[in-house]
């Protein structure tokens, strides 16, 4: 909800743009996002244990949500990573970073690198 402002003398009515979202009609800002998107892809924190901790904070996030927000979030993302992933394709030689992190497979946890996520 926005005010709307009037001026007495010339009847003008102004009133303050909306707040930027990130996502379209979203209701999350950026700070929320920023701190999923961590969680997720730094920390590899799964979403449904982040819905999870949600909730014992009195924060309604299902799963779904999470998701949806994640998706949305990384086609408004999609400029910058073509222009990292540009930049870093045009050097001579690139680092492969080969530390296993736990990944969830189907029924269980599996090993995976940081290489296998990036390119995942």
């Amino acid at each position: 909800m926005r005010e709307k402002f009037s001026c007495r003398e010339c009847e003008k009515i102004t009133q303050p743009p909306a707040p930027f979202h990130v996502t379209p009609r979203g209701f999350a800002g950026p700070n929320l996002l920023a701190m999923i998107l961590f969680e997720k892809f730094a920390q590899h924190q799964p979403l449904n244990r982040q819905s999870e901790r949600y909730a014992r904070e009195g924060i309604d996030l299902s799963l779904s949500t999470l998701a949806d927000q994640v998706g949305a979030c990384t086609t408004a993302l999609r400029p910058v990573h073509e222009l990292i992933k540009a930049h870093v394709l045009a050097a001579e030689r690139l680092h492969g970073d080969d530390t296993t992190v736990p990944i969830l497979a189907r029924g269980k946890t599996d090993t995976g690198t940081h290489l296998d996520l990036c390119q995942g």
